[in-house]
């Protein structure tokens, strides 16, 4: 039951209403009932809607165990409600728990929520939880999705306290940028709430329900990304003050007082952070809310990133270690005090002195060899020391008949980049039009494989055997002393490669044959000095392995590339 609270089957536990503006198109009572209050549900009336569905088709009737496509097998079922029900289950072919929604085919809203399933799982962006299927079959209709057990949900979070200034930061930040990227797609989520945002082990944020939850609900907005905008600053206001930024209590949240109006963080709870304070009311522009101060609201989730990437930078807290620490010597019998004191032993009596001539004699071989093994360690260290000496100076004379200079320790100057292009010589290309986004110079753009099941080596299949990456052009052959990569996560296997410096538009691995890094597990960083000057036009930063995702599979990518020479 633990994993009830972190599942990806979103819609079923959440609580808590819609902004106002945000309609419902035939929606069902809240699925999302209060855990606390669950009469609110049943007081809400039907729509029309509703009320068709409810006299056309019976919800089927499920039960523990029972399998889809010989594949999926129900364990428990999470939420039950009047047109749909959701389940935890697990993957038999592939041995892991996903998360399903189960309607009937009949249903007036299953048209809809195949194609927003469909339209979610296209958008592949490692930042939502992921739609793995979306299926009608035997009268049913099913959306198969990601399963998280180690993720915790924000509303969690908010149930111990506030969050620390840095972690409210990194929230709205990922959260506003996942946002922009899916609405750049032309998908919304129009139900963003506590209850969908998830937090991993890694300290990532993930979204659940990207318009999936808004089919389900049968939500409708002719502004959406006004009101998405609105929810991140609602999520941003809540993790500040564990407020609801509205008069009604919500997600377990108190409300704000009546007849008071929509006032800033930093009024609402002493110590908020003043910058994160303004971003949520720049955020929240319903009801005609504006910021405190004259900055313009911000609108658009896009508007809403670059807003956040322009605060000062807010550092994690200290981590909070007491000066004196208890060790296992004060703790026991050793802190208590004894009834009697006990006397103290006595000192064992020393032993008798040596005659005098003997004792003298003992004396003076004692410290001739003392002498003699301070002299012999003095020697064997002048001689250790004039080694390492002369090694040094013939490691730098080496070096510097290498055609290495040691006093240049800048490997160079950023090169323009002409162009980018996808390495896939076997197959055709992952995501061409994320390309240029590996070098546009911005950190929160990249170029991203798709998820490769099975193996590491994109799933070992024929036409992916020889890897992927990036060939940037720059534009006329240069000397390259360096190559500065951020990559889109860590763990993957690299090396660079240059073309020879009168290649031609190359597209096969044998056109590099100038290796400036072996291939090797690479952080989320590499930075590559080339001992010498390397002479080419073309670079490739060419993956050969992928790095495994918490949902199943392996995914890779570059988010920026960076190549140094002498101009």
């Amino acid at each position: 039951m633990a994993d009830r609270s972190t599942a990806a089957v979103g819609v079923a536990n959440e609580s808590g209403e819609p902004p106002p503006t945000v309609q419902q198109d035939g929606a069902t009572p809240d699925e999302t009932m209060d855990q606390d209050n669950p009469q609110d549900a049943r007081d809400e009336p039907q729509d029309e809607a509703a009320e068709q569905h409810k006299g056309k088709s019976k919800p089927p009737e499920l039960h523990s165990g029972h399998k889809l496509a010989r594949r999926y097998q129900l364990e428990e079922c999470v939420t039950r409600l009047d047109g749909f029900s959701s389940w935890r289950a697990v993957d038999e072919k592939l041995r892991r728990a996903v998360g399903i929604h189960l309607l009937p085919a009949d249903h007036s809203r299953a048209r809809q929520v195949l194609a927003a399933a469909r339209s979610a799982a296209l958008l592949g962006d490692p930042r939502f939880v992921q739609v793995l299927d979306a299926v009608e079959e035997n009268d049913l209709v099913y959306v198969i999705h990601e399963w998280l057990p180690d993720a915790a949900a924000l509303s969690d979070s908010l149930a111990a306290g506030p969050l620390e200034p840095h972690d409210a930061y990194q929230m709205v930040s990922q959260v506003s940028q996942a946002m922009a990227a899916a609405h750049r797609e032309g998908l919304a989520h129009l139900r963003l709430s506590p209850g969908s945002v998830l937090r991993t082990g890694s300290g990532q944020y993930r979204i659940r329900g990207l318009a999936v939850t808004a089919a389900l609900r049968g939500l409708k907005s002719e502004r959406p990304q006004r009101e998405d905008t609105e929810a991140i600053g609602a999520l941003l206001y809540a993790s500040l003050t564990r407020r609801w930024p509205y008069e009604e209590d919500a997600y377990g949240l108190t409300g704000l007082p009546k007849a008071v109006g929509l006032v800033a963080p930093d009024q609402v709870r002493a110590g908020v952070h003043r910058g994160l304070s303004e971003i949520a009311m720049r955020a929240l522009v319903n009801e005609g809310a504006t910021a405190s101060r004259e900055e313009s609201p911000c609108t658009t989730p896009e508007e809403l990133a670059r807003a956040v990437a322009g605060l000062p930078r807010i550092k994690p807290p200290e981590p909070d270690i007491s000066p004196y620490q208890r060790t296992t010597y004060q703790q026991g019998p050793y802190r208590q005090t004894p009834a009697t004191p006990r006397p103290a032993p006595a000192s064992p009596a020393p032993p008798p002195a040596l005659p005098g001539r003997t004792g003298k004699v003992l004396k003076w071989a004692v410290s001739a060899l003392l002498i003699a093994a301070l002299g012999l360690g003095s020697w064997q260290l002048a001689d250790t020391l004039m080694g390492r000496e002369e090694q040094s100076k013939e490691d730098t004379g080496n070096s510097q008949r290498a055609g290495q200079d040691p006093s240049s320790a800048a490997p160079g100057t950023p090169l323009a980049i002409s162009s980018a292009s996808e390495f896939s010589p076997l197959a055709a290309p992952i995501a061409p039009d994320k390309v240029a986004f590996t070098v546009d110079g911005k950190a929160d753009t990249s170029w991203i494989t798709s998820n490769y099941k099975g193996q590491s080596n994109f799933g070992n299949l024929p036409n992916r055997i020889q890897g992927s990456g990036i060939i940037v052009d720059l534009g006329s052959r240069r000397k390259v002393t360096g190559i500065d990569l951020t990559m889109w996560v860590p763990g993957q296997t690299v090396e660079v490669l240059a073309a020879a410096p009168d290649a031609s538009q190359p597209t096969t691995l044998a056109a590099f044959p100038q290796r400036l890094a072996p291939a090797a597990k690479a952080g989320s960083t590499v930075q590559v000095t080339a001992g010498q000057q390397v002479e080419t036009r073309y670079i490739l930063i060419h993956i050969t392995d992928l790095p495994p995702e918490s949902g199943g599979g392996f995914r890779g990518g570059i988010t920026e590339i960076k190549v140094l020479g002498n101009s």
